[in-house]
């Protein structure tokens, strides 16, 4: 008698779902930075590559990229890199800075919130530390959207407010953090920088009462890999206060740790006889060997 065949059980439907986020493998540590490392590469030898005509080069580091996976596989690493597990959300420090620089429910920005507005450009998440600390009105925008919540904008391509406006629709905080590292000129580092002001509103709002300005706002969060200022040839902490001081800044506070260099810079004005038009080239700060080039330049 031939044996009974076992009736096969029928896989559930979620089998038959590609992975999602959550499902998906997640990347060791060391391959995380070794894809960011990889892509901030291939990135900056593509913009040199534009920048000096040559279209050949230009061509097989974009086929490269996009062989390696591209922004998207760069922004999942980068979004695990970032987890709570990892130790990674650079907001907590912002959120540790404001809640320390304002006395406990004293933060009152936008009218009608009760929050200050904040544009974080380059978002990945939208359950990071400062969105969930009830103290910003969040607007978060990205190259590549990857979330409903972030908006696909270029900040370099984002329309300006006018003066006029800046009032109601400028925002009390922009965050930069891990963005001008990832862009792969110096002289578009210096103009990402020099564009942040324009944001700005002119005032920030405490207590839903006072509308000058407050010892903190509008201020940039500002948050770059360490080495960008303690191991480059052309940037240290001194030419980088220096850059920021030409633009119109003031530092609040500033936190070194051994991977990442955080700031909190608040916006002041532009002396109109020097501000935006002080000059800072590619010029050596750091001799020696085994330094990066990393450089920002304002033209």
């Amino acid at each position: 008698m031939a044996a009974k065949k076992k009736r096969k059980e029928p896989h559930l439907l979620s089998y038959t779902r590609p992975p999602s986020a959550s499902q998906r493998r997640s990347l060791s540590s060391q391959t995380t930075r070794s894809l960011i490392r990889s892509h901030h590469n291939l990135q900056k030898q593509l913009h040199a590559a534009v920048r000096n005509g040559d279209t050949t080069l230009a061509e097989s580091l974009k086929a490269q990229l996009t062989a390696s996976g591209g922004l998207q596989k760069y922004q999942e690493a980068s979004i695990q890199g970032q987890s709570a597990e990892r130790g990674g959300d650079t907001s907590k420090v912002l959120v540790e800075w404001m809640t320390d620089l304002f006395p406990e429910d004293a933060v009152a920005g936008s009218e009608g919130t009760g929050k200050l507005t904040m544009l974080e450009v380059g978002a990945l998440k939208t359950d990071n530390a400062c969105s969930r600390s009830g103290i910003f009105e969040m607007t978060r925008i990205d190259l590549h959207s990857q979330h409903p919540d972030i908006h696909t904008q270029n900040f370099m391509e984002m329309p300006m407010p006018s003066k006029e406006l800046l009032e109601n629709h400028g925002f009390d905080i922009v965050s930069l953090s891990l963005v001008v590292n990832y862009v792969g000129d110096a002289v578009a580092r210096g103009a990402m920088l020099k564009r942040v002001a324009g944001f700005l509103r002119p005032t920030a709002r405490l207590d839903g009462k006072c509308k000058a300005r407050t010892p903190v706002l509008p201020a940039l969060f500002l948050v770059l890999p360490a080495p960008c200022v303690t191991n480059s040839r052309y940037l240290d902490e001194e030419r980088l206060g220096a850059i920021m001081t030409s633009l119109g800044y003031a530092e609040v506070r500033r936190k070194l740790s051994k991977k990442l260099v955080y700031y909190l810079w608040q916006y002041e004005s532009v002396d109109s006889e020097k501000g935006q038009d002080v000059l800072f080239k590619k010029l050596e700060v750091r001799a020696g060997g085994q330094k990066n080039n990393f450089a920002i330049v304002l033209q």
